[in-house]
């Protein structure tokens, strides 16, 4: 079965978007390597890498690419030769912290070669991302509440932190919420703003970003708010910039906001259920992502099971609901989209499972390929070009 065929519409939108952001189009690739992040306690011992066919859709069988300890979350250089991973432990060099492993890619083999480690300032961190210009790590520290900023010099070595901002505050849950969790923390497309989603305090904290110094300052205003209990977990903005989706764990919600590129705000415009109607067991959410084209958005329900499918209207970005797609496993707690927009694989962290699904680009909807890889406890999943 050929996979590779793509609308034009798709790439004319790409790269309309690239162009109008003042970012290079990601140039086609025949393959990609697929590395997986994962918890060390079950049996990985690491980070793992597969090789995805775009022609065929065929995944080869993992490897082990690095030897570290709950390399949860993943992120990839803007020049794409180095990897980095969140370090999702509590002590680090004897102190109460998590930390952050930087990789150089080996282009032939796909294999990783350690660079360096460095302290990310609290413990359990648990997401991080590059800027645009590939000189900071900002990573978010779920068990001690707070963000860090790390720089990397020339040759892409940590170094130690530039910021460093503890969050305060509580909200509802008696279980979840009785301080600050922050989940996540990405940039906006013009790389002058961060937003750290913090579960535990029902916000999104948005910092004035300093790409030069790697600082980080309260914005005006300082934050968006959620409802009460809402748990904001990762978010993300579709490619032209103009909005942003923010997935909340506690009450298996999306919430779509406006964006102002001037002054950094989240005006919110939309709240809707992750879950069929008719859905009545126990479930929290995970991953949110947009599709390259912008006309979709995908969201994982971890107890459904699932990836809930919306389309976008590019006008309002108003969210409509397309379909719920079982993940074949359990606890799919991340999924990634290929650059090019035509697959979504799916990590499900208790069946350690990773399962392939094609996407159509005229509905959004999601059809499994009937390739899955086993790897143990996935969390994360990130795609880098073959050349």
């Amino acid at each position: 079965m050929n996979l590779s065929s793509q609308p034009l519409l798709l790439t004319s939108v790409i790269l309309g978007i690239a162009a109008f952001q003042g970012f290079a189009a990601p140039t086609p690739a025949t393959a990609y390597w697929v590395y997986v992040g994962t918890y060390t306690d079950q049996g990985s011992q690491g980070i793992y890498v597969s090789k995805l066919d775009v022609k065929t859709g065929t995944l080869s069988t993992p490897v082990l690419a690095a030897t570290t300890k709950n390399p949860t979350f993943l992120a990839v250089h803007p020049n794409q030769t180095a990897l980095f991973a969140a370090n999702e432990i509590g002590d680090f060099k004897g102190k109460r912290t998590g930390a952050v492993s930087g990789y150089t890619i080996n282009p032939k083999t796909g294999l990783l070669t350690l660079i360096n480690q460095e302290s990310a300032g609290g413990d359990g961190t648990c997401h991080l991302v590059l800027d645009a210009k590939g000189k900071h790590v900002l990573c978010a520290n779920y068990g001690g509440g707070s963000v860090t900023v790390l720089p990397l010099d020339a040759s892409l070595k940590l170094l130690p932190s530039t910021a460093f901002i503890q969050h305060q505050g509580s909200s509802t849950n008696p279980d979840r919420q009785k301080e600050p969790h922050a989940h996540s923390i990405n940039l906006s497309r013009n790389n002058r703003f961060a937003y750290a989603a913090d579960l535990g305090i029902d916000k999104i904290l948005i910092y004035k970003f300093d790409a030069t110094k790697g600082t980080l300052v309260p914005n005006d205003p300082p934050s968006a708010p959620l409802k009460e209990g809402a748990g904001p977990r990762h978010l993300t903005f579709n490619p032209g910039g103009n909005f942003a989706y923010v997935i909340n764990e506690l009450d298996s919600t999306l919430t779509g906001f406006s964006y102002d590129r001037n002054n950094g705000s989240l005006t919110e415009f939309q709240t809707l259920s992750t879950l069929p109607a008719d859905f009545t067991g126990g479930n929290s959410t995970a991953e949110v992502q947009a599709h390259p084209s912008g006309q979709y958005l995908y969201g994982s329900n971890r107890g459904h099971h699932s990836i809930a499918v919306f389309s976008v209207d590019p006008f309002s970005g108003q969210l409509t609901l397309v379909e719920h797609q079982s993940t074949q496993g359990k606890t799919p707690r991340n999924f990634s989209i290929d650059p090019q927009g035509q697959f979504l694989l799916a990590a499900n962290q208790d069946s350690s499972n990773i399962v392939a699904f094609k996407i159509n680009p005229d509905t959004g909807k999601l059809t499994p390929t009937g390739q899955k890889l086993e790897v143990s406890r996935p969390v994360c999943i990130k795609f880098v070009p073959i050349d």
